[in-house]
């Protein structure tokens, strides 16, 4: 889906690669036309972040920041949507403190949580309390379904999350948890949300597509470009797909990745992974000026 440069060697010229769509190259150019009225908003695991087997080690890819250093000044926005919490995101994706970067927001939780650069505080409603309920019975529920050994459960504060890459199968642990862990986020009042080899259990009504609509209309944006690569961004590539319909360019990223195959599917333009996303950022920005 067009050619794209990984490096972000400023000796070398950056080249922006071409959306397949005729919606993503008029996105595209709508965001160049008008910077100063476009948001930027990036997934972080996968997307800004690569995907490793224990999540607290995830660290934004080493050029990310500086990348997102040079764009974020031509833009209305650079906003960091994930469901992990917000201060998380910003420890392990360096964004504290750096120039550039002032007015960096992050949107924790999937919008519950809001973290402003300008401020560096984190802003946040009450925690659901069928999440302190999942989290007791969790341990034995695993037990119980023989997936004890090999799964990572990740602590996030207003949701948990049950990781199987490091299962002996992690397909086939990740298929046999859904049910069960189905079941019980009902009994407490929350959801699961797949992803890739994990299951994140949740409160409903809030999601990435829901955050962004929100601040994009927040920002009187007249440009959108989404960066994602799990199934926790399809609402986000929906809320676009809304915009655009609304007359509001937009631009569809994918962090490519084999195992989601609908997001694939859907981006205007796929890139190769985190250091992809980081070359199409120093991209616009250099394009920019």
């Amino acid at each position: 889906m067009g050619s794209h440069n990984d490096s972000t060697d400023p000796a070398e010229p950056l080249r922006l690669p071409e959306p397949s769509t005729r919606q993503g190259r008029d996105g595209l150019a709508g965001l160049l036309a008008r910077p100063g009225r476009a948001v930027i908003a990036l997934d972080f695991d996968g997307t800004l972040a690569p995907i490793v087997a224990d999540p607290e080690q995830a660290r934004a890819h080493p050029d990310a920041v500086p990348a997102l250093a040079r764009l974020a000044p031509k833009v209305a926005s650079v906003a960091v949507v994930t469901g992990r919490p917000a201060e998380v995101a910003v420890r392990h994706g360096g964004f504290a403190g750096v120039p550039g970067l002032e007015h960096l927001v992050v949107l924790g939780h999937y919008g519950a949580e809001r973290w402003d650069a300008v401020t560096g505080t984190v802003t946040a409603p009450p925690p659901h309390p069928g999440v302190a309920a999942v989290r007791a019975e969790l341990p034995g529920l695993l037990d119980a379904a023989g997936a004890g050994q090999g799964t990572w459960v990740e602590e996030k504060g207003r949701a948990v999350a049950v990781h199987t890459r490091r299962a002996a199968d992690p397909q086939a642990t990740f298929d046999a948890l859904r049910a069960p862990l189905g079941d019980l986020a009902a009994r407490h009042g929350l959801i699961v949300e797949p992803g890739r080899l994990v299951l994140e259990l949740r409160p409903p009504g809030m999601d990435k597509g829901v955050a962004l609509l929100d601040h994009v209309r927040d920002t009187g944006a007249a440009s959108v470009l989404y960066a994602g690569d799990d199934l926790g961004d399809l609402p986000a590539f929906t809320a676009v797909d809304k915009l655009r319909s609304d007359g509001t360019p937009g631009l569809l990223v994918c962090s490519g990745s084999d195992e989601v195959a609908e997001l694939r599917e859907r981006a205007d333009l796929v890139v190769d992974g985190p250091a992809g996303v980081v070359a199409l950022l120093a991209g616009l920005a250099a394009q920019l000026g």
